[in-house]
């Protein structure tokens, strides 16, 4: 697949200022050397990540944060329905050339405003600075934020930590929730619910606040915040059938408009259908490359709207196009972080059929988290009512979701009643999240040589082509994973599988003079040649520099 074209994006220059370039220009992120490969070197690394916090640190009166790869319209800042623009604000119409506009009505939560009310495709104000991941992501993500958090917190950025952690309290107050990204066309799905663990590494670092007193009103506000995105989980449409638990789920229809840049994956998709038929659940129907009226009406209904969607009117090929089934799950699957693998079904576009394992781990930690929050604001009624979701959810998951035979957690098929036996990283949240036994967690851990290779810990045991598949491995699930092995006391596997994460990173930047989003754990380092999905691999790079930093801190590197 041929990546689409990049129209507006962002070079760091040697003086490592940032410069908005015009349409057609070239991306690059800070490089420790980009023309001849140099001994791996864990102080080369390190050295790297402290400079990059700042190249990657964005804020709303920086003409660099309005940057957005993915879609084509000039760029627009959406301020929240009923404020006022601030003077700064106001000034960025003729410092970038941007369009100041407000949101047509106020937001309560995530789905009630549909991206295309919105208008043309836009950045959504935050107050306080953030860190972006890198590369095309040019916005603040709802999960790639906890393990950035964690690294701004072990390389002493505490400050701006905390205003990530802050910037997501705005969100939830005025975009209905944690969404996946402050962009327009995210206003529809949140992402993976790492808020409270957010909280829990500000609060409990001592050089976030200036007194405890300080720190205490501050979790007081986080617990409300919190309280409120966890509704988000709540809602019917994320309930995983009768089972208890929760599923991805986006309020959209049809492809997902920030796919513009990609403009050839959902064709690619049909394509692969096309050529594996018994690979295909269903995700195919009958339909023209150019829809008369008629078929235009009957495609809104059975698949998209081609008349108001340019990535509807495209996703075609051989003579097929995509069921409206397969967009829910394909937008679920974008929520879960994981786009795309084959862990739920072709191109997981059954995403939204599943209770995932790792949703509902990390449901179970938000609840305890809170549990812990309210007995430190004195509020005894409401932590034993967050003790008893937990507990029900611990009930449920062991019900659903734990697979003796295989000694491990995996995915729940609600829509027919079994379960899944894709082999995936996912199956290790449960240690991280304290929802194992002891005698789990020690069938858990020896079933890593599954998924373990030279460079860390692969995604899954499947060989599919897509970037959240074997060969390829991503700082978050590996810290996910580690962190759970060091708290159920694998010391000597946390340790031996941060040393080879490590190491591959190592590799990777001596060889191209970058720190990438996801590398081969088959020993290939930052090669990778992902078959459908978008092909590069992203620069900058947030979590990576994030777990390697912890993972450093863990074999006691730093």
């Amino acid at each position: 697949m041929t990546q689409g074209p990049l129209r507006v994006l962002l070079r760091v220059a040697a003086s490592c200022t940032l410069t908005l370039l015009p349409l057609g220009s070239i991306a690059q992120q800070p490089s420790a050397s980009t023309t001849t490969a140099a001994t791996p070197d864990p102080a080369t690394t390190l050295d790297y990540i402290h400079k990059t916090w700042d190249v990657l640190t964005r804020s709303m009166t920086d003409c660099h944060s309005l940057v957005d790869v993915k879609v084509t319209t000039h760029p627009v800042l959406y301020l929240p329905a009923g404020m006022t623009a601030p003077a700064e604000i106001k000034a960025l119409t003729e410092k970038c050339g941007v369009r100041i506009a407000s949101l047509p009505r106020a937001i309560e939560k995530i789905g009630d405003l549909m991206p295309e009310d919105a208008g043309a495709p836009g950045l959504l104000y935050l107050p306080k600075p953030y860190v972006v991941p890198g590369g095309r992501f040019n916005e603040m993500y709802g999960w790639d934020s906890y393990f950035i958090v964690l690294g701004l917190i072990a390389d002493h950025h505490e400050a701006l930590a905390r205003d990530m952690v802050e910037n997501f309290f705005f969100e939830i107050d005025h975009y209905g929730g944690v969404l996946n990204a402050n962009r327009t066309y995210y206003l529809t799905r949140s992402q993976p619910p790492f808020l409270t663990s957010m909280i829990r590494s500000v609060y409990e670092d001592p050089a976030s606040f200036a007194n405890r007193a300080e720190a205490d009103a501050w979790l007081a506000h986080a617990y409300a915040m919190a309280s409120k995105d966890y509704q988000t989980w709540m809602r019917p449409e994320h309930h995983a059938g009768t089972t208890g638990l929760a599923r991805y789920y986006d309020y959209g229809e049809g492809p997902v408009p920030e796919m513009e840049d990609d403009s050839t994956y959902y064709a690619d998709v049909i394509r692969w259908l096309v050529a594996h038929p018994k690979e295909n659940p269903g995700f195919l129907l009958k339909g023209s490359d150019s829809p008369d009226e008629a078929e235009a009406a009957r495609l809104k209904k059975t698949s998209c709207d081609v008349t108001k969607s340019k990535v509807c009117l495209r996703a075609y090929a051989d003579g097929y196009r995509l069921t409206r089934d397969f967009y829910k799950g394909d937008r679920a699957m974008r929520e879960s972080g994981f786009d795309p693998s084959f862990r739920f079904e072709a191109f997981s576009g059954a995403t939204h059929h599943y209770a995932p394992v790792c949703l509902n781990s990390l449901l179970f930690r938000y609840e305890r988290d809170m549990a812990h929050f309210a007995h430190l604001l004195g509020k005894a009624n409401d932590a034993h009512q967050w003790e008893m979701r937990a507990k029900r959810r611990d009930i449920d998951m062991h019900r659903f979701l734990w697979q003796p035979k295989a000694g491990a957690f995996g995915d729940f098929d609600f829509t027919r009643g079994r379960a899944s036996s894709y082999v995936y990283i996912s199956s290790l949240y449960p240690l991280w999240a304290g929802v194992a036994t002891r005698e789990e967690a020690g069938k858990m851990e020896s079933t890593l040589g599954l998924i373990e290779r030279k460079g860390g810990l692969m995604m899954s045991a499947t060989n599919t082509g897509l970037q959240w598949d074997d060969p390829y491995g991503w700082a978050p699930t590996n810290w996910i994973a580690v962190s759970g092995l060091d708290t159920y006391q694998f010391h000597d596997d946390a340790k031996r599988i941060s040393t080879e994460f490590t190491a591959t990173v190592d590799r990777g930047l001596a060889t191209d003079g970058t720190i990438r989003e996801k590398y081969n754990m088959e020993g290939a380092g930052e090669k990778v040649q992902v078959a459908i999905g978008y092909k590069s691999n992203e620069v900058g790079f947030g979590w990576t520099n994030s777990v390697y930093l912890k993972m450093k801190e863990l074999i006691g590197g730093n």
